[in-house]
């Protein structure tokens, strides 16, 4: 999953790209609105974490321009400020979630799982479809009741699909969630990911759509 960071301290920024990205995410940091707001214009990303304090227009005036322009990314602010009116007014702009400095980065980490299982539709942390089982909270996968040995950027792709299960996922979606800025992606990366998790979870497992992307199914065939 793809989690936008607009934090301006260089220190805690950098920090946060780190440690979400060590927690599965594919996570890109920018430090100001603007180059937030031309972020979200060019790619596909799954949350934003925003702090208010930001230099220039501060993180809840671009929440509000945001939302006003019917954009429903889930949005977690992370601030320094703690008052009741700070937390009030950052929830009735629109943000989805409120979390005060100094934090931990593992209740960081599970609201944003929270996030993104509200935005699709789930009540746990776990995806299943048939005998094939994803624990997002503990990075966990297992099929027939076995263990699987993913890499990370399998597990990213596999939480995208299972979550999308069923459906097509167009092959540019699975890349923006899998990859930030800082990834060298080789133009057959997806592919090979993709060549991986099949070997893993079964070639009829993961069907291609030729021309648009890739669709998990729920009861593969023979």
């Amino acid at each position: 999953m793809r989690v936008l960071i607009v934090e301006d301290d260089p220190l805690l920024g950098p920090g946060l790209q780190t440690g979400l990205g060590q927690d599965g995410y594919a996570a890109d940091w920018v430090r100001s609105a603007e180059p937030a707001e031309h972020a979200l214009r060019i790619e596909h990303f799954d949350v934003m974490v925003l702090d208010l304090g930001l230099p220039g227009r501060d993180g809840l005036a671009l929440l509000r321009d945001l939302r006003r322009r019917g954009i429903d990314l889930p949005v977690l602010i992370l601030t320094a400020r703690d008052g009741v009116a700070a937390k009030v007014a950052g929830l009735d702009a629109g943000a989805d979630d409120y979390l005060v400095k100094p934090f931990d980065l593992d209740e960081l980490s599970a609201r944003i799982r929270a996030l993104l299982r509200r935005r699709s539709g789930q009540t746990t942390s776990l995806f299943q479809v048939g005998d094939l089982v994803l624990n997002t909270a503990l990075r966990e996968a297992t099929l027939r009741g076995e263990s699987l040995n993913l890499s990370p950027k399998e597990f990213a792709l596999l939480e995208t699909l299972i979550a999308c299960a069923d459906r097509v996922v167009p092959r540019a979606r699975l890349q923006a969630s899998t990859y930030g800025w800082r990834d060298g992606i080789e133009s057959n990366a997806l592919e090979v990911h993709i060549h991986n998790l099949r070997g893993k979870l079964g070639k009829e497992r993961i069907l291609t759509i030729r021309g648009v992307g890739y669709r998990l199914v729920s009861e593969p065939s023979p």
